[in-house]
This record gives structure tokens, C-alpha cells and sequence, in this order.
């Protein structure tokens, strides 16, 4: 029987169509990774949750924790509320606000644009963004190693913006260009983080793609990796209301957690340098795929975590959205750490000797003694002993505080607030004052180390602190002003 014209049409559209889905189908099957993810239990364990709990047990940690190494999980647990309010705990599949983990999606999503020849890692920036072209010689590879010497954004909007919109990418750009603030300094001359050029790259992969920031990365990282609940969100922006999102709580000023902050609010359209959302599951799933060089070449896995040099040829210890570290006891590792209107995320990758580190949390910027343990999680994993954390009650801490009189006669404060104590360096700048003993204590997060004792006389009353730092040849006291 003869075909009709009609007929033969229908017949070549209809095997097009089988083509072209068979196409798809198997474009899916080489573009989606099936990640197994094995667990087990060990004495690690045990001490991992001995950890967890007890800071648990003392409002120092409420979040999700994944540790893992040769590549199982041996330790995965939510330890807290989710909701406050509707007192629902925390699980395996909350979600959290990432914060400054969002920088390595957004540079690994650049180095797929370089890897497709869509663009280049010495493209200028005004390539892209035209409106910034007065920002003389930057280039993509500067914003991502925090080189570009670009002002913050966030300090423009505050002092320039218009408080009644809602800060979005293109909106920040249009006013950098009407206010052309002054660079930092000229690109690569040093290092200095930038959240700014971050915001910048997600949208020069919008426009470089032809796809939205958050399309991107669904199609190329979420979807293959199978991360269900990982996206772009804007949660004050969208009025969103997400099945199992844990709410970031901050502080107000009577002292109560609250889940909305304001001040948030006003920068929830502005991406890249953050608005990730994710789980300790899926990014285990991305440092995986990372592992076994599933989304790149291993020359370009590589490329990830190679150092960048400024012009003074001094390493900036900073890759593609990570942080560079390389110790005599842990060998290479990377690791980056967030922190956004409520939630404090960490994740910590050892490269040679496989070990990950994932930490979520969301009552981070609640309390100032809220901690991430990465330190002792870190002796565990290694088989070093735990440090015992000294907590001492508040009536020792506050007797401490107070006003002492240098050797040269002048007024130096200790302070006592959130449960802790400070010194005050200047109005912007303290340091917390870490306890070692009931009277010894060390600054925390200052290199080389400074410790402070604290006498008491017969009765028990404080009469001096005698600071040092051995290697820079301190040793003074102080005496309590009466």
C-alpha cells in the first residue's frame, strides 16, 4: 500500500521524535552520576557524638553534622530544633542557608563556562559587564581569588542604596556605576576577601550561558548529582515556605531567637557570593563527585584547589571558592566557612587522606559561644587526644570583668558578655578570652599565642592579670582599679 504524503510525514515526525528522545535519554544517562553513599560505625563515632552532644548539652551547637572518611560516612546526626516554634527537631534532611559555601558552586560553575570555551579565566570583567568598564584591568580570575580589588557591596548599599528596594544583582551594578566608588587597590596587588566579586561572577555566567544562575546550576551540578534539595533560593524575596527548611534564628534585642531578620531581608536578591541552600547529604554528594572528578577532568578537579599568586609572587592560599591550608599532621586540605543572618555552615575536605567535614547550623549568629568544633573533630578523625573544653561559670567570668591599670597608667578593660570574656582592642576590635583554666587564659583566633592570668588575693578577690606572648617578647600586668 502506498503511503500518502500526509502519511510519510507523520512517519518522519514520529521517528524525529523517537531520535530525539532516545537522544535525551542517553544524554541524561552520561550527565547523571550515581553516588552511593556508605556508612558505617566506629570508635570515631562514639567520640564524634560524645562531641556533638555535650555541646549540645551546653547551647554551643544546634545543627547537622557529616564526617566522613575513606570514603563512608562514620558519623552523620542533627543535634537541635528546627523550629522553635512548632518545636520540630532538626533531620537528616533539613535544609539550611550555606551562606559563603555558595563561592564553590560559583567558581566551579566559571570553570565549566572555561572548560566549554563559552569563556576565559584572563576575560576582562567589562567583557561581561560593560557597566563596570571604568573598573580598569580585572579579570575573572581575579574575582575569584579575591584579587580584584573591588569595594564591598554591601557597604554601598548601606551608605547609597535606596532601602526601600530589594537589593538584586543587576540593581547593585547599576549603582556601582553611578557612584563608581574607589577600588580597594589595583587588581592583584593583594589578596583581600571579596564578596563582591562573587556576586559578579554568578552574573557573568548569566549572561556568558544565556541561563539563570540558578537554572545553571540545577542543570549542570544538582540534577547529575542527584543534590534534590540544593537550589538558589529567596526566601524573604519569594515568601517561600519550604518543606524541612531549618529557619536561621538570630538574637533581637530582648534577647529572644527570632527567625526573620530584616536586615536580611534587604539583600535576599543579590547571589552568588550566597542564597544556597542545601543539606549535609547533598554536599557530601558534591565533595564525592569532587573526589572522583565526576563534573571535571582531574587536571581541572585540580584547578580547583591550585594556589593563585598576586603580583608580589606571594600565594593567596585561596582556589576556585576554597580556602588552602597544608599542615605537618593533616596534609593538604581545603575547607570554607559561611555565615548569614542566623546560620553558621562549614565544610573542610582532606585530599590526600580523604577525610570530609560538613557543619550546618542554624542558630549561629545567636549566641556568641556558639562553636564549630572543627578542631576537635579534627583529633578525632586522627586518633589525637580531645581537648577538654574548660566552661566556668558566669559569677567567676564577671568577677574578672572589670577596668586595670597598665604598667604606663593606662585603662584597660576586660569585659564580660554572651557568657564570655573580652578584651577590647580598640571600639572595633575585641577578642574573646578563651578559658584553659579557672585563671589561665588564651585569645582566641590570634597568632602567635596570647595568654592571660588572673591573681586573687587572700579573700578571693582579683588583683592583677599578667599578659603574655613569648615570641614577641610580651610580658606586662596589670592591676585591678579599685
Amino acid at each position: 500500500m502506498l503511503e500518502t504524503k500526509s502519511q510519510h510525514i507523520y512517519i518522519m515526525n514520529k521517528t524525529l521524535w523517537s531520535f530525539l528522545l532516545l537522544f535525551l535519554l542517553i544524554s541524561c544517562k552520561e550527565t547523571t552520576h550515581t553516588i552511593e553513599i556508605h556508612s558505617t560505625e566506629n570508635e570515631k563515632t562514639r567520640k564524634l557524638d560524645s562531641l556533638y552532644s555535650e555541646l549540645l548539652k551546653y547551647e554551643e551547637f544546634n545543627g547537622n553534622v557529616l564526617i566522613a572518611e575513606n570514603d563512608t560516612v562514620i558519623f552523620q546526626k542533627s543535634f537541635g530544633s528546627a523550629n522553635r516554634e512548632s518545636k520540630t527537631a532538626l533531620n537528616e534532611n533539613s535544609i539550611f542557608n550555606i551562606a559563603s559555601l555558595t563561592k564553590q558552586f560559583t567558581a566551579a560553575a566559571i570553570l565549566m563556562l572555561v572548560e566549554d570555551g563559552t569563556i576565559a579565566l584572563n576575560d576582562r570583567m567589562a567583557t561581561y559587564i560593560p557597566e563596570l568598564s571604568f573598573y580598569e584591568g580585572i579579570t575573572i580570575d581575579h574575582l575569584i581569588h579575591h584579587t580584584s580589588g573591588l569595594p564591598d557591596y554591601m557597604q554601598l548599599l548601606d551608605s547609597k542604596g535606596d532601602k526601600s528596594k530589594l537589593a538584586t544583582n543587576d540593581y547593585v551594578i547599576r549603582l556601582f556605576e553611578r557612584e563608581r566608588p574607589a577600588k580597594l587597590f589595583e587588581p592583584n596587588e593583594k589578596w583581600q576577601y571579596s564578596n563582591t566579586g562573587y556576586f559578579i561572577l554568578a552574573t557573568i555566567i548569566e549572561r556568558a550561558s544565556g541561563k539563570s544562575y540558578s537554572n545553571f546550576l540545577r542543570e549542570k551540578i544538582f540534577d547529575p548529582l542527584d543534590m534534590k534539595n540544593s537550589d538558589v533560593l529567596f526566601v524573604y524575596r519569594d515568601s517561600l515556605d519550604i518543606e524541612n527548611m531549618a529557619p536561621g534564628y538570630t538574637e533581637n534585642s530582648a534577647g529572644e531567637y527570632v527567625a526573620y531578620s530584616e536586615y536580611a531581608k534587604s539583600f535576599d536578591g543579590v547571589f552568588g557570593q550566597g542564597r544556597l541552600y542545601s543539606t549535609t547529604t547533598d554536599l557530601y554528594k558534591w565533595d564525592r563527585a569532587l573526589d572522583k572528578n565526576l563534573l571535571f577532568s582531574k587536571k581541572n578537579t585540580q584547578t580547583l584547589f591550585s594556589n593563585f599568586t598576586i603580583n608580589s609572587g606571594e600565594n593567596c592560599d585561596y582556589g576556585f571558592g576554597w580556602f588552602l591550608k597544608d599542615s605537618e599532621a593533616y596534609g593538604n586540605s581545603v575547607y570554607h566557612s559561611g555565615s548569614w543572618a542566623g546560620y553558621t555552615s562549614y565544610i573542610e575536605r582532606h585530599l590526600h587522606n580523604d577525610k570530609s567535614i560538613i557543619i550546618l547550623q542554624n542558630n549561629g549568629n545567636a549566641r556568641d559561644n556558639s562553636i564549630i568544633p572543627v578542631e576537635n573533630t579534627l583529633r578525632i578523625l586522627y586518633d589525637e587526644p580531645v581537648e577538654k573544653t574548660i566552661r566556668l561559670s558566669d559569677e567567676l567570668l564577671q568577677k574578672y570583668a572589670g577596668i586595670y591599670i597598665s604598667e604606663k597608667g593606662k585603662e584597660l578593660e576586660i569585659l564580660y558578655s554572651d557568657k564570655s570574656l573580652w578584651f577590647e582592642m580598640n571600639p572595633q576590635m575585641k577578642f574573646e578570652l578563651i578559658p584553659r583554666s579557672e585563671t589561665t587564659f588564651f585569645v582566641d583566633k590570634f597568632q602567635p599565642e596570647v595568654t592571660y592570668e588572673f591573681f586573687l588575693d587572700e579573700n578571693g578577690e582579683v588583683e592583677r592579670y599578667r599578659v603574655q606572648q613569648p615570641e614577641q617578647g610580651v610580658d606586662r600586668t596589670a592591676i585591678r582599679k579599685k
